[in-house]
């Protein structure tokens, strides 16, 4: 149990390195690669496309594989995209690299939940936190050292970017005893018997392309919970496969759809924050050092936040009231950009940080708004997928808006007004019901 921790941990610390790294030294590939603005903003899009395409992937992949074995292979991928990119030598080849990396990214990220809700039933607002912790922190350190690491390695951004791998190597280790010892069946499903939680994960439906039937591959939960050192492998051992439910039907909740609108939204914020906030109090006349600990300030708000937030809203019935505070201090955060950058650059940074905490809230709702170990997978992948499709135009536009217009003002228009939709579709995910039971209801009204 303690390895899987370590694992979580681990994987979680590599989820952002990849991207935040980039917004401290955007200015300086952008030299390096002859980029214009319009083709800066398709990189930092590239992200939340990758999500978008290969997280809806991950279920049917953990199903086959097992998801031990899925997260082992993303942390892999990261490791050699990241370093592969920089030494490419073409814009066309470091987008092919940082795709290699955010696949891997993709893949982890709709399958921690999944693994949360079938090892820790009992503690998913606590384990979510732990490793949404664990996000944020990676966030902000790749942020603040990205520069001065560069400048200690001789000034070359492709050395300050490719020294990140190491730490999605590290992060390939805990795992491979649960590559080994994954399940063989293909078509077991997720069996709900967590230490703490028997039956909290068990049941729901099977969902088209594998998700619903997700099996995590890491075998039942009351092998790896005997004493400090149970075996990976026994505790990887596959339980037999139960006779699937009725297909969970999860484009038909009103609530998925909320909540997909609600992931969307507030990964467009982050991903323009990761992109292109360091570059907006650069050109404030910030210097590039402290414009990269700005950034930092703002991911490492989340390290204490990401673990209070979502045991705050697993205590919670409604947990709309949290997303319209994180959204107020999310519009004025903006306003402070706009009107005065450079002088209040501290308390800028520190209110769109508390902002960007939807995200920790966004991932404890797919947790609570699924009944079953099945539904949390079905539910992760579609609006963690959904979302990042509708994530994507954001980092765009504000790259081709701060190109035509010359300046800031249009592109922190438009990010102050999508803070808007945000909360609204936070109100409505944040309602005490889930898709299962959407799901049925609609089913009794159909059969009337």
């Amino acid at each position: 149990m303690r390895l899987l921790v370590v694992g979580i941990v681990l994987s979680a610390l590599n989820l952002r390195p990849a991207i935040t790294s980039l917004g401290a030294l955007l200015e300086e590939v952008r030299n390096g690669l002859g980029m214009s603005g319009s083709v800066a903003g398709l990189l930092t899009s590239v992200p939340p496309l990758c999500f978008a395409v290969f997280g809806v992937m991950a279920p049917r992949l953990a199903r086959r594989f097992g998801a031990g074995a899925v997260v082992c292979a993303g942390m892999a991928a990261i490791a050699t995209g990241l370093l592969l990119r920089p030494y490419t030598g073409s814009t066309a080849g470091f987008l092919a690299g940082s795709a290699l990396a955010l696949m891997g990214i993709a893949v982890s990220n709709v399958l921690m939940p999944v693994i949360v809700k079938h090892w820790f039933p009992d503690r998913v607002g606590s384990m979510t936190g732990l490793y949404s912790m664990a996000l944020a922190l990676g966030t902000a350190l790749a942020a603040a050292v990205t520069v001065p690491l560069t400048d200690a390695l001789g000034g070359n951004w492709q050395s300050g970017l490719t020294v990140w791998a190491a730490l999605a190597v590290a992060a390939v280790l805990p795992w491979l005893p649960f590559v080994r010892g994954r399940a063989t069946a293909p078509g077991a499903v997720d069996a709900g018997s967590a230490p703490g939680g028997a039956g909290a994960a068990t049941g729901g439906g099977s969902a088209p392309d594998g998700a619903a039937s997700v099996r995590d591959g890491l075998g039942p939960g009351r092998e790896a919970d005997r004493g400090d050192g149970g075996d990976a492998q026994a505790a990887a051992a596959a339980e037999p496969a139960r006779e699937a439910a009725p297909p969970l039907r999860i484009t038909r909740s009103r609530t998925a759809w909320a909540l997909a609108v609600f992931f969307g939204l507030q990964a467009t914020a982050a991903y323009i924050t990761m992109g292109w906030m360091a570059q907006i109090f650069r050109d404030a006349g910030v210097p590039a050092g402290t414009a990269g600990l700005l950034l930092a300030v703002t991911m490492v708000m989340g390290v204490p936040l990401a673990f209070v937030i979502p045991r705050l809203a697993t205590r919670l019935p409604h947990q709309g009231p949290i997303a319209l505070a994180l959204g107020v201090c999310g519009l004025a955060g903006y306003a402070g950009l706009y009107l005065a950058p450079a002088a209040g650059a501290w308390a800028w940074a520190v209110l769109l940080g508390i902002a960007n905490c939807a995200f920790p809230l966004a991932l404890t709702m797919v947790g609570m708004r699924a009944r079953t170990g099945p539904g949390v997978a079905q539910l992760s992948a579609f609006a963690q997928s959904t979302g990042y499709l509708i994530s994507i135009p954001g980092p765009l536009l504000v790259g081709v808006l701060y190109q035509h217009s010359g300046g800031w003002g249009l592109p922190i228009a438009l990010m102050s007004a999508l803070m808007i939709p945000q909360m609204v579709v936070g109100v409505l995910a944040g309602r005490d019901r889930t898709v299962e039971d959407e799901a049925s209801r609609r089913a009794a009204a159909a059969g009337r």
